[in-house]
């Protein structure tokens, strides 16, 4: 038996619909904090929380018992300026990470200005998600 992959004219996934995933401890307080924090459109299923971004369902985030948050970036916002944005999820009660290591380095407001990539600043979701605001360049 072969495990050479077959080729194909038209890849596998090229107009498949998409999302991302990721769980939660609680998802009544996630809910909370997606839909009133961040503003965001949530949908509850009986299989969990639905994030409308841009319009479509883009991520799916389920309740797991034993949950361990990642320790990468798991959900990117894009925004024009990160300056208003970490301002504002400040004034809802937003934390922002703070880093100093090499690569990373955070200003007082939490916000990377890197050398090798656009504005960054991480913050994480009551269930210790990493999420991040994300300027557009």
């Amino acid at each position: 038996m072969s495990t050479r992959a077959t080729t194909t004219t038209e890849p596998l996934f090229k107009h498949a619909n998409a999302f991302s995933s990721f769980s939660v401890n609680d998802l009544q307080r996630a809910k909370h904090f997606y839909a009133k924090t961040l503003g965001l459109e949530v949908s509850e299923t009986p299989e969990g929380l639905q994030l409308e971004l841009a319009g479509r369902p883009s991520v799916f985030i389920y309740p797991k018992p034993n949950h361990e948050p990642a320790t990468f970036t798991v959900l990117n916002f894009l925004v024009e300026d990160i300056d208003e944005a970490v301002d504002q999820l400040t004034k809802r009660g937003v934390s922002f990470e703070h880093y100093d290591q090499a690569g990373i380095q955070t200003d007082q407001k939490g916000i990377s200005r890197g050398e090798r990539g656009p504005s960054i600043a991480w913050f994480k979701d009551p269930d210790g998600n990493i999420l991040s605001a994300l300027e557009k360049k």
